[in-house]
């Protein structure tokens, strides 16, 4: 009898399941015991993997998605790296608007996986035209037979994590943990996996990570949306100069803000300690864990689940460059090389 060959249909069975990875070295005198949801293990690298099949799923169900479609989205570039890897095996083009924010690194992946990128100024207003979400817009207008994901302004952002995040992180921990830490950018990410958790144990206790300079925490706390809180910040992916409706603020406890510098300096940390290649908002989320830690706002009982949300690969030109970190002013003071230097032996 011919043996069965133990393959998967596509690279995109491989989405979702990502482990848990208990974090030692980096958390060493903290109270508690500490946890990495690693989505870098998705087959795209990142936790976007799971919203970018799931909306493009519910399109081709609804019959408004066919073979030959366009798709278009406004991204920094994980989710539209996790689109154009969809839509390839799918059979549809791929129109992506991104935020000049982002790595040089990310845009030269999303070319290589086929997508015609369209870079846009970080810094004007959401209303500008020559913004990422504008620009999406536009280009939906103009091109016959194509869907536009807005995934800041999508439910199924949220619904994806609500069906596949957070079971997954109940399931991990057998319901054992009391804090569920995860940065907010859309906020699909940390609403959904956040619903699904309080609906098994209210006393979980949610933090969101905001950068300084946007305006989610604000907004949490009073409800106002302050324009005032807006001014350019590096970090990619984390906080918003917009309220996106994919974010459920009931479900979040707190939000706690994290600065560049620190974000940066802390996913080399994780990189160099734990093994685990850090994106910049991993940087940011483990951060918000060590200024939690430091107001002593953890116990020894304390079960403490982080969401990385991607790859350290896709930041080289960045937060791994010493040449950038020390055009940012975050190597100015710092008496530590970071980075062995290359020997080239002649």
């Amino acid at each position: 009898m011919q043996k069965k060959i133990q393959a998967h249909d596509s690279i995109l069975a491989l989405i979702g399941d990502t482990p848990l990875v208990r974090l030692n070295k980096i958390v060493e005198g903290f109270k508690g015991d500490y946890y990495a949801k690693v989505e870098a293990l998705n087959p795209g690298h990142s936790s976007k993997d799971r919203i970018a099949l799931h909306i493009i799923e519910a399109a081709e169900r609804k019959g408004i998605l066919s073979p030959g479609d366009t798709i278009i989205e406004t991204t920094s570039g994980n989710t539209g790296f996790s689109i154009a890897m969809v839509s390839i095996i799918k059979g549809y083009e791929c129109i992506l608007a991104v935020s000049s924010k982002s790595s040089p690194d990310k845009i030269d992946m999303l070319r290589a996986m086929g997508a015609k990128v369209y870079v846009c100024p970080a810094h004007v207003s959401a209303d500008d035209p020559r913004s990422y979400y504008q620009v999406a817009k536009r280009l939906h207008e103009e091109t016959k037979g194509s869907i536009y994901i807005n995934q800041y302004f999508n439910e199924l952002n949220t619904e994806a994590h609500y069906k596949s995040t957070g079971p997954e992180i109940w399931n991990k921990t057998n319901g054992a943990l009391t804090h569920l830490v995860a940065c907010s950018g859309t906020g699909g990410t940390i609403s959904g996996t956040a619903q699904y958790l309080k609906e098994q144990n209210p006393e979980i206790q949610v933090i969101g990570v905001d950068a300084f300079g946007s305006v989610l925490k604000k907004y949490h706390e009073t409800g106002e949306f302050d324009s005032d809180e807006i001014y350019p910040y590096r970090i990619e992916g984390l906080g918003k100069n917009l309220i996106p409706s994919a974010t459920n603020f009931e479900v979040i406890d707190e939000f706690v803000k994290v600065t560049d510098e620190d974000s940066a300096h802390t996913a080399r940390e994780i990189s160099k300690t734990e093994g685990i290649f850090a994106g910049y908002t991993c940087g940011a989320a483990l951060q918000a864990v060590k200024q939690l830690n430091a107001q002593n706002r953890f116990d020894k009982n304390s079960k403490v689940v982080l969401i990385f949300p991607d790859h350290g690969s896709r930041y080289m030109s960045k937060i791994y460059s010493d040449e950038w970190m020390e055009a940012q002013g975050f190597l100015a003071n710092d008496q530590v090389e970071e980075t062995p230097k290359i020997q080239v032996v002649r």
